[in-house]
């Protein structure tokens, strides 16, 4: 695999469509194992009144053959900064392509969205049920003030 931006100076993606995620060779293949991976200021774009939403994402992955490159992920995660699209479709799509793409064991992902308007919103996906032989810990992002 010859990955894109690994080792290189690399510009951040202009949309998430252009972004170019590379995997690498699973360097523990055979043994099972969780990956996480936290960004607590994801960013992206109100499809309808371009305001700026803000979002704790968190990426669970059992890996298959391959692993994402930390590198592309961040550059693909900043691709949104001025993408514009709801809350569901950043978090489920992110989470569709890293599936497709990297073809895990297992992947899920949480979208803990900062209130605006007052009312926060948290969007999940998972491509199916975790593996029973894998420590996979909750995710733990804290609850937003005011939420009951």
């Amino acid at each position: 695999m010859n990955p894109t931006h690994l080792g290189k100076t690399s510009a951040l993606p202009a949309s998430p469509q252009e972004a170019v995620l590379d995997y690498v060779p699973n360097p523990r293949a055979g043994s099972r194992y969780m990956v996480r991976f936290s960004a607590p200021e994801f960013t992206s774009l109100c499809p309808v009144t371009g305001q700026p939403d803000f979002a704790h994402l968190v990426i669970d992955y059992v890996p298959g053959e391959t692993i994402v490159e930390s590198k592309a992920l961040k550059l693909f995660l900043g691709s949104f900064r001025n993408h514009a699209a709801f809350h569901e479709d950043c978090t489920v799509g992110i989470g569709q392509r890293l599936f497709e793409e990297m073809q895990p064991e297992w992947l899920r992902i949480g979208g803990y969205w900062y209130p605006r308007g007052g009312i926060p919103i948290d969007v999940f996906w998972q491509s199916g049920p975790p593996p029973a032989d894998v420590w996979i810990p909750a995710q733990d992002v804290p609850g937003y003030r005011g939420r009951g």
